[in-house]
């Protein structure tokens, strides 16, 4: 519960918050939801540290936060979302309408009901293991890391779940992301890429299309199904026991695994819709200030 005397001025909180506190606020706006460990990952060194600033900010109603009990006892890790306030904060940074109260709490119940979270967790895990590899290597670069929202409204097109640039050895590549939980038929899954292969058509970028596996089993199925069709857009698989930052690819035309920067990447034409392109000038950043 956020102190009383700041719960009609927020703004009496705005001095408590460090750059890092509202680098954080902004991914949740971006991403949804956090678990202790990915917070952990992507902003602290000392876990300790990062547990104690999280309950602060859950304090001052900054973040609010829920779990689960698992089946064969214990609790499942806290996960993190903007508190009313921090939903307030963000807001007004991104230019949006500040929630009420009751909007900001049934939205935080559907996403803590919603069957999609083990899907959205592992979405960011999947970008949360980048960004550590790049926090710890000043080698390589986490440009870009797009929520399928934002990526779906930037690119039209398509509805990824996630989209990212990666510089590394002085390429930046760029990949669409379909997480898989094994939920879904092969044909439906194959089928997603009729959508990749309409963009590229229209001038957008050629970027692979990276499916991120439960298992080495259907990996292995998918692969199969992928070498027989032979889609017209580059595509990699790997699985969720793998570091996406290593060499742990395997293209379907292909029988070795590479690394991100190995892989096909094309950023497409100067065209209305691809974002790649501000300006008639080729910008491969974040751009928050577009996307948010």
């Amino acid at each position: 519960m956020a102190p009383s005397a700041s719960a009609n001025n927020p703004l009496a909180l705005y001095h408590r918050l460090t750059p890092r506190d509202r680098d954080l606020l902004a991914l949740l706006d971006e991403h949804s939801v956090l678990t202790t460990d990915q917070v952990h990952r992507l902003h602290y060194r000392a876990l300790r540290t990062c547990q104690i600033r999280l309950y602060e900010l859950h304090q001052l109603g900054l973040l609010d936060r829920f779990r689960f009990a698992r089946l064969y006892g214990g609790s499942e890790p806290w996960h993190w979302v903007l508190g009313l306030h921090g939903a307030r904060f963000m807001a007004g940074a991104t230019g949006r309408p500040a929630p009420t109260v009751r909007a900001h709490r049934e939205q935080v119940n559907r996403l803590a009901a919603s069957p999609r979270l083990p899907h959205l967790l592992a979405t960011n895990e999947f970008f949360v293991r980048l960004a550590f590899t790049a926090r710890i290597d000043s080698r390589v670069r986490l440009d870009r890391w797009w929520s399928e929202r934002t990526a779906t409204t930037r690119f039209m097109r398509i509805r990824p779940d996630g989209h990212g640039l990666w510089t590394e050895h002085g390429r930046t590549v760029g990949w669409f992301l379909e997480t898989d939980r094994g939920t879904e038929p092969l044909t439906r899954v194959i089928g997603k890429l009729e959508a990749y292969e309409r963009l590229v058509a229209s001038g957008g970028p050629r970027y692979p299309v990276l499916f991120w596996l439960p298992g080495a089993e259907r990996e292995s199925h998918l692969q199969q199904e992928l070498r027989r069709r032979l889609p017209q857009v580059p595509v990699a698989t790997a699985t969720h026991q793998m570091d996406p930052a290593g060499a742990v690819w395997l293209p379907i035309d292909g029988w070795q695994r590479i690394s991100l920067p190995d892989l096909p990447s094309e950023h497409g034409r100067n065209v209305a819709e691809n974002p790649n392109w501000v300006g008639g000038q080729l910008d491969l950043t974040g751009q928050a200030d577009l996307a948010a």
